[in-house]
């Protein structure tokens, strides 16, 4: 990423204003853009004006907690790709359990270590974009493997040559071996 390209848009969710600032200034001064949510709900409608790259949610909050906001996230197809990683005071391995439950894609926990938050931000960022290159891969493949398919049932009892069949074969199974790869 260069040094004038933005980097992704963070929406923080907690009830906790000081928690607010604290990760606001983490991830502000590496150059994320930030979005606040002080509870579930206004998280939940700042999401659906517009979809961040990334969702840091506090795990306790009151009215709803951050694993019905998950919840809600993982069930909307619109919200359902977003990582949300969970933010705790409780270390406790049944909380972990619960948030990756949820939807989590990790869990931090307080108080926050400014490098572990950047690089667990960093990475999350990193998957998506890269899921997003592979998934504009996929169609050109998929397409690919239409075109010899309907080859094959165009050159079908036409007489075709063993070299056209030999190609149209190989080209399929190519096709086939680069989906697999893009879909490991």
């Amino acid at each position: 990423m260069s040094e004038t390209t933005p980097r992704a848009e963070v929406l923080i969710v907690d009830d906790t204003p000081a928690n607010l600032a604290v990760l606001s200034s983490i991830l502000g001064a590496a150059g994320y853009q930030v979005r606040p949510a002080i509870s579930g709900e206004t998280a939940l409608r700042a999401v659906a004006r517009r979809a961040p790259a990334l969702i840091l949610l506090d795990v306790r909050m009151p009215e709803m907690d951050g694993y019905e906001v998950c919840r809600r996230l993982k069930a909307d197809p619109a919200a359902r790709e977003i990582p949300v990683v969970f933010v705790s005071a409780a270390d406790d391995p049944g909380e972990k359990q619960q948030a990756f439950a949820a939807g989590a894609a990790d869990y931090l926990t307080k108080p926050f270590e400014a490098a572990e938050v950047l690089a667990r931000v960093a990475t999350q960022v990193a998957l998506v974009r890269q899921e997003r290159v592979l998934a504009g891969l996929r169609a050109p493949v998929d397409d690919l493997l239409a075109e010899v398919a309907a080859l094959e049932i165009l050159l079908d009892g036409e007489g075709e040559s063993s070299t056209v069949a030999a190609s149209l074969t190989r080209l399929r199974e190519q096709a086939n071996l680069l989906r697999g790869l893009l879909a490991d």
